[in-house]
């Protein structure tokens, strides 16, 4: 029987839908699209000029050395985008996104929260019926 410290464990490779991430990147978008659900695949089929043209634009951002950022929350991940370091609009800033293999199939914009998480202070003056019957001064 093996002893504990010869077993070493190896990291599992990702795959998406049977399929490694070298495989899928043979693909074009629209031969990936038969990999995802129902409407990200409709999505796909119906833009994929847009999403071709953007990662056109991400190839030739990242030969000049400059930041990728885009207001295109409804761009669905595809294996080309893996890798990069993309600017997603929150209304507000620009976040930095690496995208990694578990995104796949997924929109841009889920990984860019628009809302801010609500956090309350101290309750002000009026705000309880204790805090009324003291002064405004």
């Amino acid at each position: 029987m093996a002893d504990k410290n010869e077993i070493i464990e190896k990291k599992k490779e990702f795959t998406y839908r049977g399929k490694t991430i070298e495989e899928l990147k043979q693909f074009n978008i629209r031969e990936f699209a038969k990999f995802l659900p129902s409407r990200e695949r409709r999505t796909i089929l119906r833009n994929s000029d847009i999403i071709e043209r953007f990662i056109a634009r991400c190839k030739k951002s990242n030969e000049e050395k400059k930041q990728i950022k885009t207001h295109h929350r409804t761009i669905i991940i595809v294996p080309e985008m893996i890798g990069l370091v993309i600017g997603i609009h929150n209304g507000a800033q620009f976040e930095k996104i690496t995208v990694i293999p578990e995104m796949i199939g997924h929109r841009l914009g889920e990984f860019s929260i628009t809302r801010k998480i609500v956090k309350h202070g101290a309750a002000g003056i009026g705000a309880t019926r204790s805090s009324a019957s003291r002064s405004v001064k």
